[in-house]
C-alpha cells in the first residue's frame, strides 16, 4: 500500500508463505494476499513483495498465458507488484536451507538467467510507475569468496543483469532495480562491505564502459544507468546483527551515493548480557532449517559465528560476559520475546529517520520464520501475524502522536 506523504510502498513478503513452485506460491498469493489486504487496505491498491524461486520464474516465462491470469488476478483483486524475492533461487520450506539459501551464487550462469527471467516477468505484470526492485544475495557466501576471480566473476554478471534491465526500460519505460542485500556471513556483509563493492567494481568507469559496451549506450548515460538500475537491500535486522547503529549506516549509504531501493524491516534476536539462563533459553530457537548467524560483542571485538550453536560452543569452552545478536527474525510487533530481547530498537530507528525524510520509496516487512517460530511466539493464524507486523510498522509512520 502506498502511505502517502513520500513515504513510500509498504508490504510484506510473501517469502513467509509455501512458494518453491509457481502452483505453490500462485496458491499461497491467492489464500493469503487478498485478506491481508482487506484488513490493511479495502478501499485502496495493496502492494505486494511477491516470492519467484527459480522454477516459478521460468514457469511464468514460459508460459506468457499464465503470466497473463496472473497480471489479471492483479488486476481484479486491486494489487500491485512492487519488489520480488528473488533471493533463494530454489527450496526454502520444509527442508533443510542453511547456506544453500546462497546457491546458485553470482559466480554463475544460473544466477544471471534466474535474475533476467524475474526482470521479464516484472517487465510484464508491474505497472512501470512503482520502479520495482528485484531483491538478491549479497554475491556469495563468504568462504567461497576465495579471490579475485570469484569477485570478478560477480561484477560482471551484475554488469550483464543490469544491461538486461536497460534494455527493458528501452523497450517498455519501465524502469527494474536489482538491490543487493547484504547478510551475515556473505561477501557483502557489512554496510562497509557494499559501499567498498559498488565503489570498487559496480559504480566506477571501467563498469560504465563495459555496460556501454553491453548497452551501446554512450558513457555518460551508462554511468547513469548503473546507478539507476543497481543498489541496496537495507535489511535493518541484518545490519543490527552486525552491531550497525542504523542511521549512520543509512548515512554512509546515501553519502557514497547507493540507492536504497528497499528498506526491509526485520527484527533479530539479542542478549544484552549473556547469561547461562539466556543461553538455556535460546536454545529453543535453535536447530532450525535456516542458517541462524550469531555476532558476538565481547570487551568491544567482534567475533562471528554461522550458527547460534557455535556460539553455545564458545559460551560452554569459555563462559564469560558478552552481547550476542542473532539472525533469527521474529515479530517486529512484539517490544521483545519477554525473557528474551530483539533489535526492534533498530527498526524504530530507522522508521523515525523514515518519517523525517524517506529514505526509500519500498518498505517491506520480512519475517519469514512463521514456520519455524516457538508455537508462543504465534500470534492468530498467518493473517493475523503479517497484519499485525503491517499495522505496527505504519502506526510508526502515520500515527500523528508520535514524536518526529
Amino acid at each position: 500500500m502506498d502511505l502517502g506523504s513520500g513515504l513510500g510502498h509498504l508490504s510484506y513478503s510473501t517469502l513467509v508463505h509455501a512458494g518453491d513452485t509457481w502452483d505453490e506460491m500462485r496458491a499461497s498469493l491467492t489464500t493469503y494476499v487478498p485478506r491481508v489486504k482487506a484488513r490493511l487496505s479495502p478501499d485502496r491498491p495493496f502492494g505486494v513483495s511477491l516470492r519467484l524461486a527459480a522454477a516459478a520464474a521460468e514457469t511464468l516465462v514460459a508460459d506468457r498465458d499464465e503470466c497473463e491470469r496472473l497480471a489479471a488476478f492483479l488486476e481484479t483483486e486491486d494489487l500491485y507488484v512492487y519488489t520480488v524475492n528473488a533471493f533463494v533461487y530454489g527450496g526454502f520450506k520444509g527442508q533443510i536451507v542453511k547456506e544453500r539459501v546462497y546457491e546458485p551464487d553470482w559466480q554463475t550462469e544460473e544466477r544471471v538467467r534466474y535474475t533476467t527471467q524475474v526482470a521479464d516477468v516484472l517487465a510484464q505484470i508491474s505497472p512501470g510507475a512503482v520502479q520495482p526492485s528485484i531483491q538478491t544475495a549479497p554475491m556469495g557466501f563468504k568462504p567461497k569468496a576465495s579471490g579475485p576471480h570469484v569477485v570478478a566473476a560477480y561484477r560482471a554478471n551484475v554488469l550483464r543483469v543490469g544491461a538486461h534491465l536497460v534494455e527493458i526500460e528501452q523497450r517498455t519505460g519501465k524502469v527494474i532495480t536489482l538491490a543487493i542485500e547484504p547478510e551475515p556471513h556473505c561477501f557483502l556483509e557489512t554496510t562497509d562491505d557494499a559501499i567498498d563493492f559498488f565503489e570498487r567494481h559496480l559504480y566506477t568507469g571501467s563498469a560504465a564502459r563495459e555496460l556501454a559496451k553491453l548497452t551501446r549506450l554512450p558513457i555518460s548515460e551508462a554511468n547513469a544507468a548503473l546507478r539507476r538500475h543497481i543498489g541496496v537491500v537495507f535489511d535493518i535486522g541484518h545490519q543490527a546483527v552486525e552491531f550497525e547503529e542504523p542511521v549512520a549506516a543509512l548515512q554512509k549509504l546515501f553519502d557514497a551515493g547507493i540507492p536504497v531501493f528497499k528498506l526491509q524491516l526485520a527484527a533479530a534476536l539479542r542478549l544484552p548480557t549473556v547469561t547461562a539462563e539466556d543461553v538455556a533459553r535460546l536454545r529453543r530457537f535453535a536447530g532450525t532449517i535456516y542458517l541462524t548467524q550469531t555476532v558476538e560483542r565481547r570487551d568491544g571485538a567482534l567475533t562471528r559465528y554461522l550458527n547460534m550453536e557455535d556460539a553455545f560452543a564458545a559460551w560452554d569452552s569459555d563462559p564469560g560476559p558478552r552481547e550476542w545478536r542473532v539472525h533469527f527474525h521474529v515479530p517486529i510487533f512484539l517490544p521483545d520475546l519477554g525473557d528474551v530481547q530483539t533489535t526492534r530498537f533498530a527498526i524504530e530507528a530507522a522508521l523515525e529517520l523514515h518519517k523525517r525524510q524517506p529514505l526509500s520509496r519500498q518498505l517491506e516487512v520480512e519475517t519469514y520464520t512463521w514456520d519455524v517460530l516457538p508455537s508462543e511466539l504465534k500470534s492468530g493464524d498467518i493473517v493475523e501475524y503479517v497484519s499485525r507486523e503491517l499495522e505496527w510498522a505504519r502506526e510508526q509512520l502515520l500515527d500523528p502522536d508520535r514524536s518526529t
